[in-house]
């Protein structure tokens, strides 16, 4: 009767064990679920928002902003523009016309007692040159200005990939830290079940492995957004050491973006509307001026010249004056003259300017070209890498997503019952990082893919 009663007592005791244990798996198991229930996308919670260091809701700039500010204060920017100054004082410059030359000579016997001044003046008339001057001016202006405007597109697409890459690094940060609470807090409590032995060290000991995987990864990442941080500010204007932080999420931007642009091809019209490929043109026009100027270079030209000259001459000798008086004879004497020089191109008719003028013109013209089938297969190639990113962004839908998030927790579940191990359970934990951090390669691709569509159409907004 004693020996039953103690193989009761004994039964009885390792029910309770098994019972602890099975509770303090549960635990952990609702642990796991709570915590990855909580990793949600970042932008999608106010308080992940608010909590991460590099949002601000009032403080922070938008996509929109970034490219505002860039076209306001980047200093490569400010150079183009001041191209557009530079050719606009060479127009100026090239209207005006020859300044007359004056020069004054006086001649005085050294001996004696004449002397003799002389002023004269020349005149350039500038018959046809001014004409070729001031249509190359106008044509270097154009070019000068459709350079500022690629610039600009130049700027905002940069802007666009820097303020992309910031969001999407802060997007992978706040998974990971998500996550990371999320197996600190099962560590926690598989620590406290080994002490109290209903869990083996093994478990434990894999937890921390990795915790401390995941914490590394957190490490790296904040240097990858501190880092882009530094390239975002540079593309913007600021300083190292300026404050900058953001308001935007990549989730939102890349579904508001999502149906914004219209599925129709690429006109030729819309590519000849780029700035480069404008300017392209436009310097075949300037090509075209040039060898219009060489050409006027060569013909002939005209200059009036007139001069003034007074002469105070005589001679030792003596004559009878009006008088009838001796007087020395000496008399002064005025002398006008004036006339034109008529430049012949008899040799020189400009052949050698000529040429090189119609040579840049047929590079002028195959440069076009170039840039015109370059920008057409750009905007092909960007439309269809669009439209691909995004459809791969779609299949990241919430369902599937959601879908990734509850194996985990099922498998969590199983792991509580004693139906899978531990090692199940991380494999489950990574596989679901991997979808999330594949969701965001794709919204950064979907989100680089649109902005090379803009770029390659002609306009980053």
């Amino acid at each position: 009767m004693e020996r039953i009663g103690r193989q009761r007592i004994g039964q009885f005791s390792g029910d309770s064990a098994m019972s602890v244990r099975t509770i303090g798996l549960v635990v952990v198991a609702l642990a796991i679920a709570h915590g990855v229930s909580s990793a949600q996308p970042p932008g999608a919670s106010p308080r992940q928002a608010a909590a991460n260091p590099y949002y601000d809701s009032q403080r922070g700039i938008s996509l929109d902003d970034a490219i505002e500010m860039a076209l306001a204060r980047e200093p490569a920017l400010r150079a183009a523009r001041a191209d557009i100054d530079i050719a606009r004082g060479a127009r100026a410059q090239a209207a005006l016309r020859p300044n007359p030359s004056i020069s004054f000579e006086w001649r005085e016997e050294p001996s004696g007692t004449d002397n003799q001044g002389m002023m004269s003046m020349q005149w350039p008339l500038d018959l046809f040159r001014r004409a070729g001057r001031t249509n190359v001016a106008d044509r270097e202006v154009t070019v000068a200005e459709l350079g500022a405007l690629d610039r600009e597109r130049a700027i905002r697409a940069d802007v666009r990939s820097r303020f992309g890459e910031v969001l999407a690094g802060i997007r992978r940060l706040m998974l990971i830290e998500e996550l990371n609470d999320a197996i600190g807090r099962q560590r926690d409590l598989l620590r406290a079940r080994v002490e109290q032995g209903a869990s083996p060290p093994l478990e434990r000991d894999l937890i921390e492995v990795e915790v401390r995987r995941l914490d590394s990864d957190r490490v790296l990442q904040v240097g990858r957004i501190e880092a882009a941080f530094f390239a975002l500010k540079r593309s913007v204007g600021l300083a190292p050491t300026a404050p900058l932080l953001v308001r935007d999420s990549l989730d939102d931007i890349v579904q508001r973006e999502a149906g914004a642009m219209s599925a129709a091809a690429d006109s030729p019209e819309q590519i000849d509307e780029r700035a480069d490929v404008r300017e392209a043109a436009a310097r075949i026009a300037a090509a075209e001026a040039k060898v219009d100027r060489a050409e006027r270079d060569g013909r002939i030209d005209v200059s009036l010249f007139g001069s003034y000259q007074r002469m105070d001459a005589g001679f030792p000798q003596f004559g009878i004056g009006a008088t009838g008086n001796l007087e020395r004879v000496r008399s002064v004497f005025h002398y006008v003259s004036g006339g034109a020089m008529l430049t012949i191109p008899l040799f020189n008719r400009n052949q050698g300017d000529v040429a090189a003028a119609r040579a840049e013109q047929a590079r002028a013209t195959a440069a076009h070209e170039a840039e015109r089938l370059s920008a057409q297969s750009e905007a092909a190639s960007a439309r269809a890498l669009d439209r691909r990113a995004h459809e791969a962004a779609q299949l990241f839908s919430a369902e599937a997503r959601d879908l990734a998030r509850k194996n985990l927790e099922v498998v969590s579940q199983s792991y509580a019952l004693g139906r899978v191990t531990v090692f199940d359970v991380l494999a489950e934990q990574r596989r679901f990082l991997e979808i999330e951090l594949a969701y965001s390669d794709a919204l950064r691709a979907a989100f680089d893919a649109r902005t090379a569509l803009l770029e390659a159409q002609g306009g980053v907004r």
